[in-house]
Order: structure tokens, then C-alpha cells, then sequence
């Protein structure tokens, strides 16, 4: 198995969260319960996703290597989504944040010593 394919299910599993999470933000003269609710069934896809990226993604990847992974798909697809979705575009704070955590990215990947 390719170790791109629990990327990929990663990236399309937090399309799905972001959705369930901020999607209902262009929603709020719906009642909570409901968006809950939809937000729910959305997520129950991510997790379909999800599970199967990490436990394929551990023959490649360590718990902390996949978490780290996970957490910079989840900002690039958060940063797109609210770019297109919210028509917001980070601030430089924001960009120097994430810059941060892609370097974090780096030192996990750095050789054990």
C-alpha cells in the first residue's frame, strides 16, 4: 500500500469535518439541534475516512508522525475552505502560524538520535 493514500483520505476526511464543524456558521437562523444533527451525519463520513487513513497510515507513519500530518491537512483544508466558503483570507498571524506548524511537520520527520 502506498503510503500517499492515507494523505489522501486524510485530506478527504477533513473536507468532511471542516464542513461539520463550520459549515453551519452560514446557518444560525437554524435551530441548534438541527444543525447539530447535520453536522453529526457529516461527520460520521470523516470518521469513515479517518479511521481507515490512520490504522493503513501506522504501516508507514508513527501515531506522532500521523497526528502531526493530520493537524496541517486540517489547516490547509480550514484555510481554503474559509477562503472560498467565508470569502475570509488569513492574516499574516495566521500565515506565520502555520508556518510554525509546518515546521513542526519537519522536525518529526527528523532522524531519531
Amino acid at each position: 500500500m502506498t503510503t500517499w493514500l492515507p494523505i489522501a483520505l486524510l485530506v478527504v476526511s477533513n473536507l468532511f469535518m471542516t464542513f461539520a464543524w463550520y459549515g453551519h456558521l452560514k446557518f444560525k437562523s437554524h435551530a441548534l439541534w438541527v444543525v447539530i444533527l447535520a453536522s453529526w451525519g457529516i461527520a460520521f463520513f470523516e470518521y469513515c475516512l479517518m479511521v481507515p487513513a490512520n490504522r493503513w497510515g501506522s504501516a508507514s507513519f508513527s501515531p506522532y508522525q500521523l497526528k502531526i500530518i493530520q493537524e496541517v491537512i486540517t489547516l490547509t483544508v480550514f484555510a481554503v475552505f474559509a477562503m472560498i466558503y467565508f470569502g475570509v483570507k488569513p492574516a499574516w498571524n495566521h500565515v506565520a502560524a502555520f508556518l510554525c506548524i509546518i515546521g513542526a511537520v519537519a522536525f518529526t520527520f527528523l532522524p531519531k538520535g
